[in-house]
């Protein structure tokens, strides 16, 4: 009856009161090109959750001609995450003080995405979980490192998803009982991991800092070990929709903010004297900038990926 189940989708037709484009809103969530729980095709995304209520499948197309996201779900969660459509494409994103006039080169970036929103997931683990993978190394290693895991340790998503090899991420309890060696044949060192199951054995007090807050749930989730100022604000970025969570210590975020508005590499003190006049908004200046592809040139060798770690393919 249960696999019986997973297989009965429910739809709905979300009609947002702007132009909303879904593909951009929802990239952020893609941790790679590999990653399992993601998937995109002609304009229609899948996802695999881990919702509330349990596993979903989670289909998105989008129908700009008749202007409406049409959504079909599956699995125990379906209705969970139907409900959650229209926070997780921008819909309870405020815009309200943002004045990109204040700066000429954000005004330009505005006019070619004016209709991007800050998404918000709800889901916090879901986003804590790469975003601590991710932490001081390459995209190639932490992106390799997570497909792994969700590949080893997740499960198929419900109805059409498994059929499509989409997957879930690894529950709290499976995240909390993985040991150290497992990780680091997975690709994660002993730090990461530490935080990972720390958090994973905390997770039900951090799914309900979405109701906070933002400056409660920054807080709240810096008080985890091993989580600072850049991995809050990748996951309030995504589970919160703070649209003031920039990525303070990033590798190459404030060179590239720097470089779309001043043509010169900046430092995080640089950023953040630069982007003060959108306090409040500065994740949304930071994604448009993402958004139009703008990069500062690259000087000197890539940070090479490490090589010492058991990896397990």
């Amino acid at each position: 009856m249960r696999v019986l189940a997973s297989r009965v989708p429910e739809e709905r037709s979300w009609r947002p009161v702007w132009p909303c484009p879904v593909v951009q809103v929802l990239g952020p969530l893609r941790h790679g090109a590999g990653d399992p729980t993601f998937q995109r095709e002609s304009g229609t995304l899948w996802r695999g959750i881990r919702t509330p209520d349990g596993p979903a499948t989670l289909r998105l197309e989008s129908r700009p001609g008749d202007g409406v996201v049409h959504t079909t779900a599956w699995g125990s969660g379906a209705d969970w995450a139907l409900d959650s459509l229209p926070a997780l494409l921008g819909a309870l994103d405020d815009a309200a003080g943002f004045e990109p006039s204040r700066h000429p080169a954000v005004a330009r970036l505005h006019r070619a995405h004016p209709h991007w929103r800050v998404p918000r997931t709800g889901l916090v683990l879901e986003a804590l979980l790469p975003a601590v993978i991710e932490q001081k190394v390459t995209g190639q290693e932490s992106f390799a490192a997570y497909r792994r895991l969700v590949l080893r340790w997740g499960e198929p998503a419900p109805g059409p998803g498994a059929d499509r090899g989409l997957r879930v991420q690894p529950s709290a309890d499976v995240l909390a009982g993985l040991p150290s060696w497992e990780w680091l044949q997975l690709g994660v060192d002993g730090a990461r991991a530490r935080t990972v199951v720390g958090a994973a054995r905390r997770a039900a007090s951090l799914e309900r800092t979405t109701a906070w807050g933002h400056e409660e749930a920054d807080r709240a989730l810096r008080s985890l070990p091993g989580v600072g100022a850049w991995t809050s604000a990748e996951v309030r970025a995504r589970a919160h929709g703070d649209a003031d969570a920039l990525s303070v210590g990033d590798y190459h975020v404030a060179q590239d903010i720097g470089f779309a508005l001043t043509g010169e590499r900046l430092d995080d003190a640089g950023l953040a004297e630069l982007l003060e006049p959108f306090r409040g908004h500065r994740y949304r200046v930071q994604r448009l900038v993402e958004l139009a592809g703008i990069r500062a040139p690259r000087r000197g060798p890539r940070m090479a990926p490490r090589t010492h770690l058991p990896v397990r393919t």
